[in-house]
């Protein structure tokens, strides 16, 4: 059993527009769910701690039409005692868990890239040994977080996020601090990306990304299968 530890953003509004945002909810729904029925022990953090707003565009309001993960996730008590007292950031050790998750949401892109207790987090956990997962804007987490060396975390590596191309597609370019892609690739990130909204996730080593909402399984996946093999060589 692995010690995980899901990241959500505290921030509910898109830049200077009044477009509410926050978690995208099956972002952090269909990673937990894998996560948990795998046997492992999840703990839901934010970056202010408390109750986080998830985006309302990400829960649909006819609940026949919500994702399996996202209506199981609703419908769990403990799930959402979880979601409703997240441990803030800065009160998180890098030592208790052997993992971390990204989750997405355009509010990642404002407070998860200035969070120092975050980039911190992730690069202490990265040197460990530990798995790095993230989807869509989740890597927006990734472009502050350094290796003991002073390297970005992603420098060399292959990854994915949300796209330049994706944000154009939504018409939130201006609207964003930075574009996510591009400021990945500035940090020497090796980016691969696929067609809009098409599902995609990239493996290299111990850091998994995924491309938008729909790549949400595929970044659970591949960190399962990191898992079972970090596992298989702490036992050789």
């Amino acid at each position: 059993m692995a010690r995980i530890l899901i990241v959500l953003t505290s921030h509910t509004k898109v830049g200077s527009t009044e477009k509410k945002t926050g978690f995208y909810f099956d972002e952090m729904a269909t990673p937990y769910w894998a996560l948990v029925d795998a046997g492992h022990e999840i703990t839901i953090a934010s970056i202010a701690g408390g109750h986080p707003e998830y985006d309302p565009s990400s829960v649909k309001d006819n609940p026949s039409e919500r994702p399996e993960p996202v209506a199981r996730f609703l419908g769990d008590s403990q799930a959402m005692a979880l979601l409703s007292k997240t441990a803030r950031i800065d009160d998180v050790s890098p030592a208790d868990f052997d993992g971390i998750f990204l989750a997405g949401g355009h509010g990642t892109m404002f407070d998860f890239p200035n969070s120092d207790a975050l980039a911190t987090l992730i690069g202490k956990i990265f040197d460990a040994g530990g798995i790095i997962g993230a989807v869509c804007h989740g890597p927006a987490g990734l472009v502050s977080a350094k290796r003991a060396d002073g390297r970005p975390v992603v420098e060399g590596l292959r990854v994915n996020a949300f796209t330049d191309a994706e944000e154009q597609a939504v018409g939130l370019v201006e609207a964003m601090p930075f574009l996510l892609e591009s400021r990945l690739r500035d940090l020497g990130a090796k980016f691969e990306g696929t067609d809009n909204f098409k599902e995609h996730a990239v493996r290299d080593g111990q850091l998994i990304t995924g491309q938008n909402p729909a790549s949400a399984a595929l970044v659970a996946g591949k960190m399962l299968e990191a898992l079972v093999e970090k596992e298989h060589t702490a036992t050789a």
